[in-house]
């Protein structure tokens, strides 16, 4: 086993590719145990985290300029977003994520992502712990769709405290 450097980062095996583990960024409460628990992952095994930021089509398509200015909106809402986020898995991983922003449906911008970037080794979601399931995309890619995925997904349960994550990363 190799020894953790000064930052306290494993690095990856000698010809081994570091583990990316892939954080789908939405405004759910469970987004903060997804990425934790991704961050304390990547740091103990040296890897790293990548961050996926959907901006997804509004119902104004007959409005190309309003559109357009929402668009213009919604990306700097999560350019500010992923700025914060990225500075939080940094202090835990140790180092920054990388940042992916796309347009189009989650799920969709999900698979193509994963199937155009053969480092993501992990998908990482938190699970609602809310009595009306689990959450969209975690019901989603638990189904049919999940033949559709090239890596495995750990799915974390929401209800989590740190020091629990802690404990099991």
């Amino acid at each position: 086993m190799t020894a953790p450097t000064e930052t306290g980062i494993l690095p990856a095996e000698p010809g081994q590719q570091a583990r990316v583990f892939l954080v789908v960024v939405d405004d759910s409460d469970e987004l903060k145990v997804a990425l934790r628990y991704a961050a304390r992952r990547a740091q103990h095994t040296g890897g790293r985290v990548a961050l996926l930021y959907v901006i997804e089509p509004s119902d104004l398509q007959q409005w190309m300029a309003v559109e357009s200015l929402m668009r213009e909106e919604q990306r700097e809402e999560a350019e500010g977003l992923l700025q914060k986020l990225s500075a939080e898995v940094a202090e835990v991983a140790g180092a920054l994520p990388i940042i992916y922003i796309r347009e189009g449906r989650r799920r969709d911008e999900l698979f193509s992502l994963i199937e155009e970037e053969p480092g993501i080794s992990i998908l990482v979601l938190a699970a609602s712990a809310a009595a009306d399931g689990p959450g969209p995309l975690v019901t989603a890619l638990t189904g049919k769709a999940l033949s559709r995925l090239r890596v495995p997904i750990t799915i974390v349960p929401g209800s989590l405290t740190e020091e629990q994550l802690d404990a099991l990363t």
